[in-house]
């Protein structure tokens, strides 16, 4: 039996956690050990020589979905050379899609961990992480100092809203119902911009 590499275990270890971000995102932190291994291409005897225990991972997996929506929002800056209101407007676009709404393993970790979040205990390392990425995605949600609402106080409402009418949507998903709520949503944040 062949040891494997410091390299190769480190790319496995990020292929584990890429994985359990999407499938936690997706099905929840219920997915087993097994199930996760599985989908990650790895055995499930490999688990244990990465992760002191699964709670260690979904503290891990939670950490690597609010730093790629934080990348995803800064992309969105960039893109718009920095004009914030553009950059908002284009993520609240993407966020009440059909798209987006269908996709849940590559979607937001705000909508897709709250239940399994406030489930873990407060002591946890994913509460802090989650805690933290709501507090920065609303920041880049809060309109500026030109815009309709003033500084900052606007961005947790803005939040809640994108929030709400996923998980609503999500909830209601193959009824009319599920692109009212978006469609409704979509226009209570930017109509009174």
């Amino acid at each position: 039996m062949s040891r494997v590499s410091q390299a190769q275990a480190e790319e496995n270890r990020r292929r584990v956690v890429d994985t359990a971000s999407r499938l936690f995102r997706e099905q929840g932190t219920q997915v087993s050990v097994a199930d996760l291994m599985k989908a990650a291409g790895l055995t499930h005897g490999a688990f244990y020589k990465q992760f002191a225990s699964k709670e260690a991972l979904v503290d891990e997996a939670t950490a690597h979905a609010f730093a790629e929506l934080a990348r995803r929002y800064a992309v969105e800056l960039q893109q718009y050379d920095g004009r914030r209101d553009a950059a908002q407007r284009a993520l609240i676009d993407a966020y009440l899609s059909v798209e987006h709404r269908d996709d849940a393993a590559d979607g937001c970790p705000v909508a897709a961990l709250a239940v399994d979040v406030a489930r873990g205990g407060e002591d946890r390392e994913a509460r802090r992480v989650y805690t933290e990425g709501v507090l920065d995605f609303a920041a880049f949600l809060a309109p500026g100092e030109d815009e309709e609402g003033g500084e900052g106080g606007d961005g947790i409402a803005r939040l809640c809203t994108l929030f709400g009418a996923l998980v609503l949507s999500r909830a209601t998903k193959g009824s009319p119902l599920s692109e009212e709520i978006l469609t409704a949503a979509h226009a209570a944040l930017t109509q009174a911009r």
